[in-house]
């Protein structure tokens, strides 16, 4: 194929494409005019050429040591040479940073090569667009390893997680890459779900909240962020990776979509990933409700439907409602997918015979790629002036764990570390003699890292090339933490695993000191690799491995024993609580997080971060998340089992004290389309300077079906010094109550709602009530989605 002339023509006129003084839409209608039916299709389609690659075995289990599901089988068979795959034009390159370990550098030059030959070697020379995985930050090698999601959500800390994401973004676009696969939006439903990490905790609001503020810090940066998993997917029965969900649509619609509806519509979130699991039977990547009527007709998103890795050729061999792939991707494609990633099965060539024979209309084809290419201009991917060059032109310079992300990193951590319970021996008391630190994660700085960061995600297969950043571990910043005392450590046990050799020597060692800190929780990894992350479900909630056994037997030798729980998911701490002399919950603080959580222990840093899940109290029967009608929390003799968690949802101690109170509410009543402002005063009573978390809280008293006892609907962070005080104010419209009614449509009911502000579901001590009259109405996508708060000194 001759390489395509991109420059303007000798009489100076553009191709009408390539003219950026027209508009997006008339760019797109010539180009889609110019192109041949392969040409459409091809712009359909993604290439993964790091999938080809071949590592060396570190175990026997190496050949599934994958960092999508079954990678390893679709490597093997099904993908085409990348030669012929971009012969009719690509749509997407997949991780070409993200798959194997190489600089920002040569990631870089080779994104050039690959824009190269799919612009050379197709007849109008359209780019692809380059993406990768960016939950934990950029996964590439190198890059900053940023706290896992659930301990944002940890920090109540929209404006934060906006910054992270800028820099994440900023990082992402100078090395050529236009879209990043992230943020997770489920809503957690199980905790026993090994994607609870990558989660932003159980409750639509926050997670609302804190999605729309990194969708806007990665857009703002030139990076497409890219919504998933739409939607369901955290839910599924016995909280089985890609398993059933048995959910009726009002749920759905109450709990799971609300943050992906946020996020389009606050953030600008320019793409949304399918869900892999079926949602009462239909599976999302088939489901014209969801990816059409939802998502396109009521939220009049614009953007570009993205199939998670392989959840095309899945409709056929996992969820069997397709013959084969050429089937599946024919259901996909009508359903509402644009997009194949990782790498083209079933969006090839076959839909252009389609078409032909009359099966499908070239409009299916004509609305995908309109979608794909409109985002190519967008991205000026089409300007004359674009080259592959160009695309990199900041690669030279880049720092991808700049001291700038180190700091945002830091400041994530240490405002995520959450303090269950001080006890008797938090913060450290001055002049410890000796410190024995002990626990699986003591020592393990890959412990503080999600299962998306590269370290866990890509280096297992590359045991010798270390981490790629500085992460010191939780002993490493002790030993920084406390220069005056003896520090000894011992392992005791691994993080899973039936070995109690270490227990031994590790009460040995705590027997001889002042005090024990032992670190205990998870080690994340990929389908099952793990004891947290993609397909490392949990069978109960109790700690993995004999860690709880452990702990008894520190606890036995007398010393008073400080028990840090770095984890993905919340484990049923009531047994450690009863043995414990303080207790901190970390999730994943990413590679700041040692002296993070360090500084928490010795006081140097103020703990203030809040609980996004409940932590439970025994380790099964475990509560449902927070957000339970009447009967799903305490059943009052109905049930002989107790949900009731050991720390509620919001719950997050601190070494000074809050008071909160002189609740006023503006009115008595208002309509159903009306508003009314709550607010509170928040003192600092203690002795240091602080943060306190103000959340305010609903409860619809009688209504058409059950509701939430009690329901998260507006929170902000109040910086206060020993003796200030603030009010802060939350305007609440009516809509803010809305729910799905009996008939599926959601609705702002007449009635009484309960009004409660304090600093955690189960912390609430200002109570009111306000009456909604009027008409039941009837509200859509343009109802209010926010609560806005002031706080006022």
């Amino acid at each position: 194929m001759t390489a395509v002339d991109r420059t303007p023509a000798v009489d100076g006129v553009l191709r009408p494409w390539q003219d950026p003084t027209i508009s997006v839409a008339d760019r797109v209608d010539a180009l889609l005019q110019e192109m041949t039916l392969e040409e459409k299709v091809g712009q359909l389609g993604s290439r993964w050429i790091g999938n080809d690659m071949r590592h060396e075995p570190v175990d026997d289990d190496a050949e599934t040591l994958n960092v999508a599901p079954m990678q390893d089988v679709f490597a093997a068979s099904g993908t085409v040479p990348f030669d012929e795959a971009i012969r009719h034009g690509l749509g997407h390159i997949t991780r070409v940073h993200g798959s194997a370990p190489v600089t920002a550098q040569e990631g870089a030059a080779e994104v050039v090569r690959l824009q190269h030959a799919v612009v050379e070697r197709s007849r109008l020379g359209i780019p692809a667009i380059v993406h990768e995985e960016c939950l934990t930050g950029f996964t590439a090698y190198g890059a900053t390893v940023y706290p896992a999601a659930i301990a944002w959500a940890a920090t109540f800390d929209p404006g934060l997680v906006e910054r992270m994401a800028t820099a994440i973004g900023r990082d992402m676009a100078a090395v050529g890459v236009h879209q990043g696969l992230s943020p997770v939006l489920d809503v957690v439903r199980d905790y026993r779900w090994g994607r609870v990490e990558e989660t932003m905790g159980e409750d639509p609001y926050l997670v609302s909240m804190l999605a729309a503020a990194y969708v806007r810090g990665l857009e703002n940066a030139g990076v497409i962020a890219t919504l998933k998993h739409f939607a369901g997917y955290s839910a599924s029965r016995a909280a089985r990776n890609h398993g059933p969900v048995p959910m009726g649509r009002r749920e759905l619609m109450d709990m799971i979509l609300p943050p992906f509806e946020t996020a389009i519509a606050l953030g600008g979130a320019r793409s949304v990933m399918n869900s892999y699991s079926d949602v009462d039977g239909v599976p999302a990547g088939a489901d014209p409700w969801l990816l059409t009527e939802v998502l396109r007709e009521e939220w009049g998103f614009t953007g570009t439907v993205v199939s998670d890795y392989w959840a095309v050729p899945f409709l056929a061999t996992m969820h069997k409602i397709a013959a084969d792939t050429e089937e599946a991707g024919v259901r996909a494609l009508s359903a509402g997918i644009d997009v194949e990633l990782p790498d083209t099965l079933g969006f090839g060539q076959h839909l252009a015979e389609r078409v032909r024979t009359g099966e499908i209309p070239e409009s299916l084809i004509d609305r995908a790629a309109r979608r794909l290419l409109t985002q190519k201009v967008q991205l000026g991917l089409l300007d004359p002036d674009w080259t592959p060059e160009r695309s990199v032109a900041g690669a030279a310079a880049v720092d991808l764990d700049s001291p700038g992300n180190r700091a945002l990193a830091r400041e994530l951590a240490e405002r995520s570390i959450v303090l269950l319970d001080a006890g008797d021996a938090l913060p450290l008391r001055p002049g410890l003699r000796r410190v024995a630190v002990v626990g699986p994660c003591a020592d393990e700085p890959r412990t503080f890292m999600g299962c998306y960061s590269y370290p866990n995600h890509v280096l297992t297969r590359h045991p010798g090339l270390g981490l790629g950043v500085e992460a010191p571990s939780l002993l490493d910043a002790l030993r920084a933490e406390l220069p005056d005392a003896e520090i000894v450590h011992e392992r005791g046990c691994d993080v899973r695993g039936e070995d109690r050799s270490g227990f031994a020597p590790a009460a040995a060692a705590v027997r001889g000191a002042d005090l024990c800190v032992v670190a205990v929780g998870d080690l994340a990894g990929m389908f099952g690799h793990g004891t947290s992350g993609e397909g490392c479900d949990a069978d109960d909630l109790r700690l993995p491995g004999v860690q709880e056994d452990l702990l008894t037997e520190l606890a036995a030798t007398g010393t008073p024993v400080v028990v840090v729980v770095v984890s993905g998911r919340p484990y049923a701490l009531g047994e450690a609580h009863e043995l414990a002399a303080g207790l901190v919950q970390a999730f994943m603080p990413g590679e700041e997080g040692g002296a993070a959580i360090a500084g928490v222990l010795s006081g140097r840093i103020q703990p203030s971060g809040k609980l996004p899940v409940q932590i439970p109290r025994g380790h099964g029967g475990q509560p449902g998340t927070y957000l339970q009608p009447p009967l799903g929390a305490d059943s009052q003799g109905i049930s002989n089992l107790d949900p009731t968690p050991l720390f509620p949802f919001g719950h997050g101690a601190s070494y000074t004290a809050f008071e909160i109170d002189d609740l006023r509410i503006s009115d008595a009543e208002v309509p159903t389309d009306g508003e009314f402002t709550v607010s509170v005063r928040v003192r600092n009573t203690g002795g240091r300077a602080g943060d306190e978390v103000v959340q305010l809280y609903l409860h619809d008293v009688v209504a058409q079906v059950t509701r939430p006892v009690r329901q998260l609907i507006g929170f902000a962070r109040v910086p206060l010094e020993p003796g200030a005080e603030s009010r802060v104010s939350f305007r609440v419209h009516a809509d803010r109550t809305a729910f799905t009614g009996r008939d599926l449509r959601r609705i702002v009911e007449p009635g009484d709602v309960e009004v409660f502000v304090g600093r955690s579901a189960a912390d609430l001590p200002c109570r009111g009530v306000v009456r909604l009259t009027g008409a039941t109405r009837i509200v859509g996508h343009d109802r209010r989605l926010v609560t806005p708060v002031s706080v006022d000194e």
